[in-house]
């Protein structure tokens, strides 16, 4: 395996993040972010990101703020 650089690695970070990648190019991403602080930065950033949207997307609302919220759309719809 090769180092495979920062544009490629920046590039190819969020198919990274997500394991989308074949296992030579994330072997070769992984290598990368073993010797490189910018990059290893940029994929902490990515992976926090990453998890706070996961965890805001299992959030569900309270059922009275959806029923208030439901009351405003439909008056809204009924107004046009």
């Amino acid at each position: 395996m090769s180092d495979c650089g920062c544009e490629k690695a920046k590039a190819e970070l969020e198919e990274y993040l997500h394991n989308e990648l074949c296992s030579d190019d994330a072997a070769d991403i992984r290598e990368h972010l073993e010797n490189c602080t910018d990059c290893t930065t940029e994929h902490h950033i990515g992976r926090v990101l990453t998890e706070a949207v996961q965890r805001a997307c299992k959030e569900v609302a309270p059922e009275d703020l959806r029923d208030q919220v439901l009351l405003k759309l439909r008056a809204v719809q009924a107004s046009h």
